[in-house]
């Protein structure tokens, strides 16, 4: 693809990096990315409020590519993201988008060595996306030096601030030049972002965009339990079962998505991957046969699967299950458009489910669980739909040459029922291909020492009258500081939701006393908070937090 039919060349943008975005497959800009881009090139500090899905990451990222200045030293653009999976996420498609241009981009994050990090930035680094604990940290340990900073970006603002991190955002804007531009992206506007807008920001152009973004409403969302070695098997069953026209598979690797194409294919299904690995060329070749049905299922990547837009897709199906509630929007939205309705079914183990809660918390859909069909329930799905085949061919009536061969074996002396049976044993022969792969029972148990904490912690709570009880589905927690270190709210959301990686706002009632605080967290994300202990901190010091 050349950069003469890309409607990015009219946004002022360097041939380059129209380049790349259109060696990505994209042509026309979104709504954000045709108001915003302009404007920053401008030098403009801006604040954007956008849904998920409206392109926002390439509407900031491509001008902090234009701008930057590779004869200066020291970080250039900073990038503020309230998660891990955000992080990566933005650096991923920094590097993609810069890479003609041999941009250097660093994501810095909790749950990684320190010394990794360490490494990179002395080695040089041009754009730092992090969450703002790393951030601190590393400031803390005179590593990243941010006086070079001229553009600095908060993703995600409102979803920071509901952690707890607008104390550290504020931290981290005074390590900044105060010359710098400045750009906000938040799908809310709380009076917070307007504070630190007025406290933070030189005269910002303010753009909403109604998100016209992939819609999950129009969809049917589905899940199935499966064993971890077991989720082909689940999924070929399925495939025997579903009304699928046309099916989108998402896989988290790009060999993931060749070797499952691969044992598909085996099975007699027709599918194809899409990852990173296929040039333009092959990847409109690829899209082309789908859409034309000479292929009824693509297994793709999340970064492959970027500006995907083709209708009539009956299913999506989360092969590996996204880290990112957003991701599962985007992934979805692929099924249910023009009007039609679709399905979505993602798999995944027992221990996912915990991820799969966030996600419905996320998009405020309901997922149901399904069962995996069983061997009898396929055999006789596959009588039903030979037997509805030959009923059709039959009302046609098209079978004369058929006809002359059943003739001749009647003549032959053959019985005609049996030439019949014989006729549809020869045509479900290509069912040999599928043989229905056996599954055992799912591991639902609870077997871990986290799990049964949690469930003593639901009796405990319950059996102490001196304290006040938690709303139903949530554990009480006490965390070892209170009242007389200083302790708010905000500290505890932000070192809980941000350790243990969940919404800081689906956090319940805390009650901060003179040395220690309660705090009521959903059973659903217990487990992983306990398994953080010995992370958490507020004002640099260390604090426990364990079953009330």
């Amino acid at each position: 693809m050349t950069t003469e039919f890309s409607e990015f060349s009219k946004l002022g943008l360097k041939p380059q990096l129209v380049q790349a975005v259109s060696d990505l497959g994209y042509i026309t800009p979104t709504p954000i990315q045709t108001r915003i881009i302009p404007l920053m090139l401008e030098g403009q500090d801006v604040i954007a409020q956008s849904q998920t899905g409206t392109g926002k990451t390439a509407a900031f990222i491509l001008p902090i590519l234009q701008k930057l200045e590779r004869d200066k030293r020291g970080i250039k653009a900073l990038v503020l993201a309230p998660t891990r999976e955000l992080a990566v996420q933005v650096a991923r498609a920094a590097t993609e988008y810069g890479s003609c241009l041999d941009v250097r981009v660093l994501a810095v994050y909790g749950g990684q060595p320190y010394h990794l990090q360490i490494s990179r930035l002395r080695q040089g680094v041009d754009i730092v996306i992090g969450t703002p604990g790393r951030l601190l940290d590393l400031i803390e340990k005179k590593e990243l030096d941010l006086s070079g900073v001229n553009t600095l970006v908060l993703d995600e603002a409102d979803e920071m601030l509901s952690m707890g991190f607008v104390e550290d955002i504020e931290e981290i804007l005074s390590k900044t030049p105060s010359e710098r531009q400045t750009a906000l992206f938040s799908a809310t506007i709380p009076p917070e972002i307007g504070s630190i807008a007025k406290k933070y920001m030189r005269s910002p152009q303010s753009v909403v965009i109604k998100s016209k973004h992939l819609t999950v409403d129009a969809i049917e969302h589905r899940y199935c339990l499966a064993n971890k070695d077991e989720k082909l098997a689940v999924l070929t069953r399925l495939f025997e079962i579903e009304p699928i026209t046309s099916a989108l598979i998402f896989v988290r690797t790009r060999v993931g998505t060749s070797e499952l194409v691969d044992e598909l294919m085996g099975r007699g299904f027709s599918a194809e991957a899409l990852n990173g690995d296929l040039n333009q060329q092959t990847r409109e070749q690829v899209l082309n046969r789908f859409r034309r049905n000479q292929s009824s299922v693509l297994v793709a990547t999340d970064m492959a699967a970027r500006g995907l837009d083709i209708d009539g897709i009956s299913h999506v199906f989360n092969y590996d299950l996204p880290e990112d509630p957003e991701l599962y929007v985007h992934r979805v939205g692929r099924t249910g458009r023009a009007g039609k309705t679709g399905i979505a079914i993602s798999l995944l183990t027992a221990k996912e489910l915990w991820r799969l809660r966030r996600i419905e918390g996320f998009t405020k859909q309901p997922i149901t669980r399904i069962p995996i069909p069983s061997a009898e329930e396929i055999e006789e799905h596959r009588q039903k739909q030979l037997q509805e085949q030959m009923v059709v061919w039959l009302q046609g009536g098209n079978c004369q040459k058929e006809a002359q061969i059943v003739a001749k074996l009647v003549e032959m002396g053959h019985d005609i029922q049996q030439i019949a049976a014989t006729a549809l044993k020869i045509a479900r022969g290509e069912e040999k291909q599928r043989p229905i792969a056996q599954i055992s029972a799912v591991r639902e148990e609870k077997t871990t020492k986290a799990r049964s904490e949690v469930k003593r912690a639901s009796i405990k709570t319950s059996r102490n009258a001196s304290r006040v009880t938690c709303e139903k589905g949530m554990v009480r927690l006490t965390l070892s500081a209170g009242k007389s270190q200083g302790v708010r709210p905000a500290d505890v959301v932000g070192t809980i939701a941000y350790h243990a990686n969940f919404p800081g706002n689906s956090i319940g009632q805390i009650n901060i006393l003179d040395k220690h605080t309660l705090v009521d967290v959903p059973q659903m994300y217990v487990e992983q908070v306990l398994a953080k202990a010995g992370k958490y901190r507020i004002r640099k010091n260390a604090v426990t937090l364990a079953l009330a």
